[in-house]
């Protein structure tokens, strides 16, 4: 163990980031950059992830990867990481950033969010990305830390993996109780097992030094309707919605020494919403 600042460098590292070309992807991707380390970025779609990478590699003189894959797929999942291998030799840090975040939004199709008419195939899928998709990914790069002396997981879970959705947030008006849109139930299930699951694998790999945590982000401000920002930040004591970049102190905390006492635990950052 160096000394404080030195306990946060991540230089050397590789770390996978599920995700990797979506709004907190990008954001973690920075993070780990930053801090020295190679992010490698993996999703489904892939021209973003590229942008992402592209432009990390020409700031920070790094070779961030790319590949696309189908976390929902084991094989899918395999191929990428061998392929991860190959061209960096070795993986210590995996960031499970990847769930769908259907957006709550005035449209045609009113009622689908709603618990009674929500599709199984929603609750499928959106289940598959965000849980699924982790399980499967810390099944086989976290097995491959664990027999090598060691590794870092880091689950990207919500303040909806310890608080209910106020579902206030997405009422409109002139609009019939039964019609009125919601959060689905789907992505609060998800972020609460995500941190089931984090626990499970703190205790699981602890002897194989294996360190595995979570943080809960609040809600990120990202041009979302004026009525909207109010009445969530009207929740927030901090009173305001989090900026896109504040949250990559807490990840490289959380992926590097500076936190290697620290396993099974969901870092909250909310702005003090969920202590309401």
């Amino acid at each position: 163990m160096g000394n404080a600042i030195d306990n946060f460098s991540l230089t050397d590292k590789v770390c996978i980031i599920t995700g990797g070309g979506g709004l907190l992807g990008e954001r973690n991707a920075d993070a780990i950059s930053e801090a020295g380390g190679t992010p490698v970025l993996w999703d489904i779609k892939i021209d973003n992830a590229r942008k992402i990478a592209e432009r990390i590699n020409q700031e920070r003189d790094v070779e961030a990867g790319v590949y696309q894959v189908d976390i929902t797929n084991k094989v899918s999942v395999q191929e990428a990481f061998r392929a991860t291998l190959h061209s960096f030799g070795h993986v210590d840090i995996l960031i499970n950033n990847a769930a769908n975040d259907p957006k709550v939004e005035l449209g045609s199709d009113l009622a689908w969010s709603r618990f009674e008419n929500l599709a199984l195939s929603t609750w499928v899928f959106d289940l598959e990305v965000g849980l699924t998709g982790a399980f499967l990914c810390a099944q086989t790069v976290g097995a491959w830390m664990a027999d090598r002396g060691g590794g870092v997981i880091l689950n990207v879970a919500s303040d909806l993996s310890v608080i209910a959705p106020d579902q206030r947030l997405y009422r409109q008006d002139g609009i019939d109780e039964d019609r009125q849109p919601v959060k689905p139930v789907t992505y609060s299930v998800l972020k609460h097992g995500l941190i089931g699951l984090t626990k499970y694998l703190a205790t699981y790999w602890a002897h194989k030094n294996i360190r595995c945590n979570a943080i809960s982000p609040g809600g990120i401000y990202n041009g979302q309707p004026d009525e909207f920002v109010t009445r969530l930040t009207n929740l927030i004591p901090a009173g305001r919605m989090a900026d896109k970049n504040e949250y990559k102190s807490a990840v490289v905390f959380l992926c590097s020494e500076a936190s290697a006492y620290m396993t099974g635990q969901n870092l909250i950052m909310d702005g003090g919403r969920s202590v309401l």
